[in-house]
């Protein structure tokens, strides 16, 4: 591992992109003014004209260092010994982005990522993270809508039940209550129609196993997934108490990997019986019996290569999106919101009163601008709580549950609500 000297404290790749600029946006606005940062990517005339962007959102802190970066091992190693950590944004990350991880894991240098590329994370899982794990490095992939909110109100939800009844926990079930915003980036449907041509039946298929990243160690109980309903096998959708009506979720399976891969990471605090599923709300049953189709419909469809091309004369190009209005911020707050919602069990004994917990984790805004702030504030816990973090996750490729209790505050603090509640059943 190469020693760091003289380093930034962030390095943030990509932030001529969708997401990659509302990260910056966000570190300029919020992160501390005495932040040691860069911005780095391949054009420099690109990043040269949004450092003069970012000058005039906020002309008290210190400026970023300006970074050109061909995506090879020979630039990029250079690249992730100037600083303590780095912020990826450049997607999709299966094309182009297992160098990132590589150089991050050799050289010791922290790592995270916006990705919901499952079959990507269990390549770079098998291929790195033992190496960065010797090398010190955090490595955190899917620090966005993808996975966060599931991730990290189900660690919530696991700690609180810890806390209250000296317990572990029998089963979360979590649901998207609500997510409005504007529309898709470029790059987020540029990834799901790469990842769809790249990869064979049976890479798809290892990928929506819910513990495809779960690390090896951990033992994989057959409570770990209770078998559904008939009702939900056939139609799937089902009714749980306290989230209404819920039916299959478009990021489900991600969800779902990253969770189980948070208990491997943390067995002895979410228990050996622990269960983790991933849906959305819906108004009826009706509603959900369409949206759960319309999901498997269009799955399909996608793997037809017709229909592929022709969603790509129509969709944003990768860099662009539905950009906010700046003259609406107030509109756009009120209008656009992430609101996830879900209920987890004790493993209590038969013999004792039975009780749930309700948690939520609400932001009120659009999802890429939520994205933005949840990799610039992870960042953040990485910086300041760095040794704490690697005690709890062990290093190497880890996920954002990790970052625990710290992470939780950080939100809160720039305006996400995160609450739970014991109910009795």
């Amino acid at each position: 591992m190469d020693v760091n000297t003289n380093p930034l404290d962030v390095i943030l790749l990509g932030p001529t992109g969708y997401t990659g600029r509302l990260c910056a946006e966000h570190i300029v606005r919020h992160l501390p003014t005495d932040l040691r940062w860069g911005i780095a990517g391949r054009s420099l005339a690109k990043l040269e004209d949004l450092a003069r962007e970012l000058e005039d959102l906020n002309q008290d802190r210190i400026q970023p260092e300006i970074l050109a970066v061909q995506l090879n091992l020979e630039e990029l190693g250079p690249l992730v010994q100037k600083t303590r950590l780095l912020i990826n944004c450049v997607g999709p990350y299966h094309l182009y982005s297992t160098p990132v991880v590589e150089a991050c894991a050799l050289h010791g240098t922290h790592y995270i990522d916006a990705t919901g590329e499952t079959p990507w994370i269990r390549t770079i899982i098998g291929k790195y993270h033992e190496t960065a794990k010797a090398n010190g490095a955090i490595i955190i992939p899917s620090v966005g809508v993808e996975s966060v909110p599931s991730d990290l109100l189900t660690w919530s939800l696991v700690k609180r039940i810890r806390e209250e009844f000296s317990c572990p926990t029998n089963e979360v079930i979590s649901s998207i209550n609500d997510l409005r915003s504007p529309g898709f980036s470029g790059g987020t449907l540029s990834t799901v129609l790469t990842i769809i041509e790249s990869l064979s039946f049976s890479d798809l298929l290892h990928a929506s196993n819910p513990f495809a990243l779960a690390a090896p160690s951990a033992p994989r109980e057959t409570k770990a997934l209770p078998r559904k309903s008939v009702l939900e096998t056939v139609l799937g959708v089902r009714s749980v108490r306290d989230l209404g009506t819920l039916t299959t979720s478009p990021n489900g399976i991600a969800d779902q990997a990253i969770v189980f891969r948070s208990r491997s990471l943390m067995l002895e605090l979410y228990g050996p019986n622990f269960s983790f599923r991933q849906y959305q709300r819906v108004r009826n049953v009706f509603v959900g019996v369409l949206v759960h189709y319309a999901l498997l419909i269009g799955l399909m469809l996608l793997v037809l290569p017709p229909v592929r091309s022709l969603l790509k004369r129509y969709i944003y190009a990768p860099g662009q999106g539905p950009r906010l209005k700046k003259t609406n911020a107030a509109a756009a707050t009120t209008n656009y919101v992430v609101d996830f919602c879900a209920v987890a069990t004790p493993d209590l004994p038969p013999d004792q009163a039975a009780k749930h917990v309700f948690g939520r984790i609400k932001f009120r805004g659009d999802a890429y601008t939520y994205t933005g702030l949840l990799l610039a504030e992870a960042a953040m816990v990485i910086l300041t709580n760095e040794e704490k973090v690697k005690k709890v996750s062990r290093g190497g490729i880890v996920t954002s549950a990790t970052l625990g209790q710290e992470y939780v505050d950080r939100l809160s603090e720039a305006g996400c609500l995160i609450e739970s509640k014991v109910f009795d059943n």
